[in-house]
């Protein structure tokens, strides 16, 4: 089974206590609209690189070099990443960088045994949410958390051997959690699930292809939606779709020039990696354009309308919307 978040650059991210997982300040709650993270391969570097941006495309800096998957802290002072340890071993849980200064901290896996890449925040800052991989169990494979503190207190959320598990975002009130799962033949679909492991509900309906296997969706400000990567045709590329946390009222969103055609259409478009921005009236996400060659950060409206193209010279992905500090 491929790990889900395995990264070019090699990073490899019980009810006791569950109050831990919830807390006042909440992750991507409504509130003022900050900085957009995202990643871009530098060919002089030879290794992916992550920056931050005005969401009028203004003002790109440098965050961290060698890594990906940017996700930013519900304070917006840190950004956790994924990237080797410095000691030159693959067995880093995270790396949390502080947004202003650039320094930052890592925490190797917490067991030795569970490989455990963790990258996504809980809605109080404390806990990050890790894929889970047995390194000679597979019955261990599951989604867990650690803390944000120094990388113990490791919590299990979901078990699924033999397959993968890769958490998305928390529901604002931080009691739920979204994630994509996969088992042994191949990707399943998007789940919601109680973080104490109850009411595993799933979102995508049987036959909707769920293939972005780095993105496991974005849950809303408002707490009543879900944003998706996914297409109902495997002949046609990918789209962003939105859902009722209950599962209900799946609608492809509808962004103009439209996304998600037929890949015999040459002027067809995918859509991925969608995430709302903090104030929950807008949506940050890669497109890649007709002829496959220019991949760049969008933004929309909520509703689709009002696009929007943040980066200009191509090759950027994997974005993030931070809050204002």
């Amino acid at each position: 089974m491929r790990r889900v978040l395995s990264l070019v650059v090699g990073f490899a991210i019980a009810m006791v206590g569950w109050t831990g997982l919830i807390g006042s300040v909440q992750a991507k709650a409504p509130g003022t609209n900050g900085r957009i993270a995202f990643v871009k391969f530098d060919r002089s570097l030879g290794e992916p690189v992550v920056y931050t941006i005005d969401p009028d495309g203004h003002h790109q800096e440098v965050l961290f070099s060698g890594a990906e998957f940017p996700n930013w802290s519900p304070d917006g002072l840190r950004i956790s990443v994924g990237t080797p340890c410095t000691d030159g071993t693959e067995t880093c849980a995270a790396t949390i960088v502080d947004v202003a200064t650039g320094e930052f901290r890592q925490f190797k896996w917490p067991d030795p045994t569970l490989e455990t890449p963790c990258a996504k925040w809980t809605p109080d800052g404390r806990r990050l949410a890790c894929e889970g991989y047995g390194i000679t169990d597979p019955s261990r494979n599951g989604i867990y958390t650690i803390r944000a503190s120094d990388g113990r207190g490791l919590r299990r959320i979901t078990s699924n051997p033999g397959g993968a598990d890769s958490p998305g975002d928390f529901s604002p009130d931080g009691r739920r959690l979204v994630f994509f799962r996969a088992n042994e033949d191949g990707p399943v679909g998007i789940f919601v699930i109680n973080v104490d492991g109850s009411g595993l509900r799933r979102l995508t309906p049987p036959g909707f292809i769920v293939d972005d296997e780095a993105f496991a969706g974005s849950w809303s400000p408002s707490g009543n939606r879900v944003l998706l990567t996914t297409r109902a045709d495997a002949d046609h590329r990918l789209a962003i779709w939105v859902v009722k946390a209950d599962g209900t009222d799946l609608h492809q969103l509808p962004i103009s020039p439209a996304c998600g055609g037929a890949f015999s259409d040459p002027r067809s478009i995918s859509c991925y990696e969608p995430a709302w921005s903090p104030d929950g009236t807008k949506i940050v996400f890669t497109r890649i354009s007709a002829n496959g060659t220019q991949k760049n950060i969008f933004t929309v409206n909520a509703d689709g309308t009002g696009l929007m193209q943040v980066t200009m010279s191509g090759g950027s992905d994997q974005p993030d919307w931070g809050p204002g500090v």
